[in-house]
């Protein structure tokens, strides 16, 4: 007696992990993730680059970038968010919430995803295109990663709850170490390290050749294009510069490097020589787009000189290179409106990093008095709900807390008047309590306005 069956097949889906960059150092941060076990297994990995310059047609890349082939091999494939999407701009466009299965649909299938189950890691998810990416696919877990300051500062707008409730992880380096990011705390991810051997290793394999020898290096002195921001105007920022020459020969340096932001305009690098050599020094403006803490093991730089970037923190906590800060205390003014992203890294630069232009010659000692790690992350706290109190009440305890407390003279630089009067907090004007006295001020205030006008 024969019998007949049925054999079945299970058919297991497949995890493919998307990586999303827009930046060489972004990319840099993913492979230490990867590198240290950060991310579990999976079927396939692939890299998602955008390229968010003004023009990306006259920009390279993160792929086209010198390094970034040691980097490729930890991915199966290089996918590009500028082709899919074109003709848009990555920056501009945030599609319709009726057309999102739809596309969803035309990028499984443009990048062979199929019924894959999805894993997704993206930087900067409040703003496009990571949140288009996330939104886009709204089934896949999502990890967001930092790549740089900003991190430790609150979110920047509102996120939709749909998507800020995926976020399982927050991955960001330890720049303050002991401190805390801000970053996505309404929702609660998970706060996780992304080891600095990692990192400093895969900095390594970007090195081209041995790092430098015993010798002392130069001072580095790292450009930021303010200008294009609307935090500096091109004269101030070139002056900013200047200022970073004359600080860096005052403490005895005779060589230079100026490592340019990529836009910024060539007339600045020249006169940035020319006031080297009329102080007797020689300065190098570096052609080669390269990280910053690449130059930190080729060049083992004997100080490094900005005004807020990361790269600072970087040379800071992870190379043990002495570092120093200018313009910090112009640039707090700045900032407008309060909610600006850039408040809290200017911010925790301001606080630890020394002032170039105090202190005599010789390396620039440690900034007087720092704040512990508690008074640090006062001071954050605060700083993060004066930003914005609607996404973070959470923290207005803390902000009450440090604006009364014994640091409150010493950072109150870092508020305005105008900010602490209207949220009620300690340092603010009194406000009238009685509803004609407040109307009668107002009227006052926009007569004055006014007047000036």
């Amino acid at each position: 007696m024969s019998t007949t069956g049925t054999t079945r097949v299970t058919q297991t889906t497949r995890t493919t992990q998307i990586f999303y960059a827009s930046t060489l150092y972004g990319a840099v941060t993913l492979a230490a993730a990867l590198d240290s076990g950060c991310f579990g297994p999976a079927d396939r990995r692939l890299l998602l680059v955008a390229n968010n310059a003004a023009v990306p047609e006259t920009t390279p890349s993160l792929d086209e970038m010198p390094g970034f082939e040691r980097l490729r091999g930890r991915f199966d494939a290089v996918l590009s968010w500028n082709e899919a999407i074109s003709p848009l701009h990555p920056a501009g466009w945030t599609p319709r919430a009726d057309d999102l299965p739809l596309l969803e649909r035309h990028l499984r299938l443009l990048w062979g995803l199929g019924d894959d189950r999805l894993e997704i890691a993206v930087e900067s998810v409040q703003v496009t295109p990571a949140l288009t990416i996330a939104r886009l696919f709204p089934d896949a877990t999502l990890d967001v990663y930092a790549d740089g300051l900003m991190s430790y500062g609150p979110t920047r707008n509102k996120i939709d709850p749909l998507v800020g409730q995926r976020a399982r992880r927050l991955l960001h380096l330890d720049l303050v170490p002991g401190l805390e990011p801000l970053l996505l705390g309404e929702f609660g991810p998970m706060a996780t390290v992304v080891p600095t051997e990692a990192f400093t290793k895969v900095v390594a394999e970007l090195a081209d050749g041995a790092a430098a020898g015993d010798e002392e290096g130069p001072a580095l002195l790292l450009g930021q294009y303010l200008a294009a921001l609307d935090l500096l105007t091109p004269a101030e920022e070139e002056e900013l510069h200047v200022r970073m020459v004359r600080g860096a020969i005052a403490r005895g340096h005779r060589r230079l490097v100026f490592k340019p932001h990529p836009t910024a305009p060539d007339a600045w690098t020249r006169s940035l020589a020319l006031e080297a050599e009329r102080l007797g020094a020689e300065l190098t403006v570096l052609d080669r787009p390269v990280l910053a803490e690449v130059l930190y093991r080729e060049l083992r730089p004997a100080l490094v000189v900005g005004c807020f970037s990361t790269a600072l923190m970087t040379a800071r906590a992870f190379y043990g290179i002495p570092v120093a800060r200018v313009g910090t205390e112009k640039l707090l003014t700045r900032l407008t409106p309060y909610q600006n992203s850039n408040r809290v890294p200017v911010t925790l630069v301001d606080v630890l990093v020394p002032d170039l232009e105090e202190g005599g010659t010789g390396a620039p000692a440690d900034p007087p008095d720092p704040p512990d790690p508690e008074g640090l992350a006062g001071l954050v706290a605060a700083v993060g709900f004066a930003m914005q109190p609607k996404i973070r009440p959470d923290l207005r305890e803390a902000a009450v807390r440090h604006l009364s407390g014994p640091l409150a003279e010493r950072t109150r630089h870092h508020f305005t008047r105008r900010r602490l009067t209207v949220l009620g907090l300690p340092g603010g004007l009194p406000v009238p309590r009685h509803p004609r006295v407040r109307r009668l001020a107002r009227r006052a205030l926009k007569l004055k306005r006014a007047l000036i006008r």
